[in-house]
């Protein structure tokens, strides 16, 4: 039997703000190292989900967790340009953050 993909959130930034607010928001382990790797601290990874916007092509469906994984890209006070991939369940989880100046 096929499993049937789940609708993407039509209004997402709307929800990443309301989580925001909420302070509902975690890193996964992998978005830890990332960031250690890459040098983004996590008030800059706020900064991109608060100011940013939803980058739609980005957006990829994970099977094994039946979920999707959406983009946000954005600027961070400083000029930084970085991509933001992220999951909404009963929080944000931070899968992962780019810095898209260096290329990934």
């Amino acid at each position: 039997m096929k499993v049937k993909r789940p609708p993407k959130i039509s209004n997402l930034m709307n929800e990443v703000h309301r989580y925001l607010q909420q302070g509902r928001y975690l890193d996964t382990r992998h978005a830890f190292e990332r960031q250690l790797e890459r040098q983004i601290s996590r008030m800059e990874i706020v900064q991109v989900l608060k100011r940013g916007y939803h980058e739609k092509s980005k957006d990829t469906f994970d099977k094994a967790y039946n979920s999707w994984d959406y983009a946000v890209r954005g600027k961070t006070l400083d000029g930084r340009e970085l991509r933001i991939i992220i999951v909404i369940e009963y929080n944000i989880l931070i899968i992962t953050a780019i810095d898209l100046n260096l290329g990934g």
